[in-house]
């Protein structure tokens, strides 16, 4: 008998699990747990998404009762929209009225009438958290450096031209900033 059969042998009279292969050892709680962890990492980045602005008016509550009344909805937090062509009618009636559309990704959310107040009476902020900074009062050992200096040879005052990394290009990669930088390839000596 070979080593590998009488190894397998002695762990299935042990009682230990034996796995195939790699896949099949994950179990499926801990793949779930993957996507729950996915899903909280990509709504902490929710700042990162391209959304517009908006602040709540004083009056949304009495906005939507008079959506209700004219569409002849009940005004009931608790009355679900269950009728898609209600539920568009009604959402385009608040968008008409808040000038502030609901996101193709959190129409399945509002499923109720109490469900679009909340929605239309949270404030939807785009600051970076960076950009936010500025305003703040920070401490006074705390510095941030808004508007850096980027090196480029052509530009530089400060030391001539001479860069401590000569065989090192500076890329601008970011959409955002090539107008505001400009990027410099590196002249290389051997290609």
């Amino acid at each position: 008998m070979s080593l590998r059969k009488s190894l397998q042998l002695t762990l299935r009279e042990s009682g230990a699990k034996t796995y195939a292969n790699v896949a099949s050892r994950k179990s499926y709680p801990q793949a779930q747990r993957n996507v729950v962890d996915m899903g909280k990492s990509l709504a902490s980045k929710g700042f990162l998404r391209s959304h517009k602005p908006y602040t709540p008016v004083t009056n949304v509550a009495e906005k939507v009762s008079e959506i209700c009344a004219n569409l002849k909805i009940s005004t009931a937090n608790e009355y679900r929209l269950e009728n898609l062509e209600e539920k568009y009618a009604f959402l385009d009636a608040c968008f008409k009225s808040f000038q502030y559309c609901v996101p193709n990704s959190r129409i399945h959310e509002l499923q109720s009438i109490g469900d679009v107040l909340q929605f239309y009476n949270t404030p939807v902020n785009t600051t970076v958290p960076y950009d936010s900074l500025k305003a703040t009062d920070l401490p006074e050992n705390l510095h941030i450096q808004h508007e850096y200096v980027r090196f480029h040879p052509d530009s530089d005052v400060k030391f001539n031209g001479q860069t401590a990394f000569p065989k090192n290009s500076t890329l601008v990669t970011g959409l955002k900033y090539r107008g505001k930088y400009k990027g410099h390839e590196a002249k290389r000596s051997w290609p």
